[in-house]
């Protein structure tokens, strides 16, 4: 079996940003020559996402206001957790996201349905942040 990793680096200006990174994943997939497997992806930071989903703006916009209405980025002070900081609606937003996806590979391609798409969800953003991609596999 073998096993491949890769970090992935992000710095999304202003406070939260959709990146899809499907190519940079298939790139990351040829390279590790699995054929056959599994590849990890997940946000190596508690602020940040990794989702799967429809690459469309609409939709995009649309987990934007669905995330706010959920954790309001303000006023601040309405979390415990905002201190020194001001991110705890950050922390929320990713929980809901999820901080990982899973994703067969089969004959060397990422085995996908119909429309699916690997993203990069920033909720604190502003900041140097990586993803961790671990393929597994023959």
């Amino acid at each position: 079996m073998k096993s491949y990793r890769q970090e992935l680096w992000f710095e999304v200006k202003g406070r939260r940003g959709l990146i899809n990174i499907t190519h940079e994943v298939e790139q990351a997939l040829t390279a590790s020559g699995v054929q056959e497997g599994l590849v990890l992806v997940n946000a190596m930071h508690i602020t940040a996402s990794v989702f799967i989903n429809d690459d469309e703006s609409g939709l995009h916009n649309d987990f934007e206001v669905w995330l706010e209405k959920l954790a309001p980025e303000k006023p601040y002070s309405q979390y415990q957790h905002n201190g020194s900081e001001d991110n705890a609606d950050a922390h929320i937003k990713r929980t809901i996201m999820g901080r990982e996806v899973v994703v067969a590979i089969t004959g060397g391609k990422l085995d996908f349905g119909p429309w699916e798409q690997i993203f990069y969800g920033e909720f604190d953003g502003n900041r140097r942040k990586r993803v961790l991609i671990k393929i597994i596999g023959e």
